[in-house]
């Protein structure tokens, strides 16, 4: 994770040190075949934190110039950032540099099936997507279930994967 900005400090003050930090990173991984993901958060989640835009995440990927660095496309953040989350998702996937989508509902974070994302939707374009640029990576699920921590409440909030299973059958 890029971290939280020092208290007075701007991000391009601090940018120098996460791109060296990052290529050192990735030079290490690169050793054990490993990937390095970086991940836009968004500041209302995380108030500071240094990295919250797909094209600034996607800039610093291109600078630091390693093939094993990547970006994990979290649909959340960027729908609360940015939004037009489809479209960054035609923009971004062809490059190359998009490793990992995550997703959860917006704007609070719970079951894909509730807020304000269509990802049945979403789902299809990834999948148009992926197919047309060779893209065989992952989707994979950051959220807090509605249900809280009551018995059986993460099974319970998975309706909406046995839903999408079913409407792309």
């Amino acid at each position: 994770m890029a971290g939280l900005l020092p208290a007075g400090m701007e991000r391009e003050a601090v940018r120098p040190t996460y791109v060296g930090n990052l290529r050192w990173a990735a030079a290490e991984a690169a050793k054990q075949g490993v990937d390095v993901l970086i991940e836009p958060i968004n500041t209302r989640d995380i108030p500071r934190f240094f990295l919250n835009r797909q094209d600034h995440a996607h800039e610093l990927v291109a600078e630091i110039g390693a093939p094993n660095v990547k970006v994990q496309f979290d649909l959340y953040h960027c729908q609360i950032v940015e939004g037009d989350v489809a479209m960054k998702i035609r923009q971004y996937l062809p490059t190359g540099r998009v490793g990992h989508f995550q997703l959860a509902g917006a704007p609070e974070r719970h079951e894909p099936d509730i807020g304000e994302m269509n990802y049945p939707y979403l789902f299809k374009v990834i999948d148009e997507v992926a197919q047309q640029c060779g893209w065989t990576g992952w989707v994979g699920c950051e959220y807090r279930p509605s249900r809280g921590a009551q018995p059986g409440g993460t099974s319970a909030g998975l309706g909406w994967m046995k839903a999408n299973a079913k409407a792309s059958a």
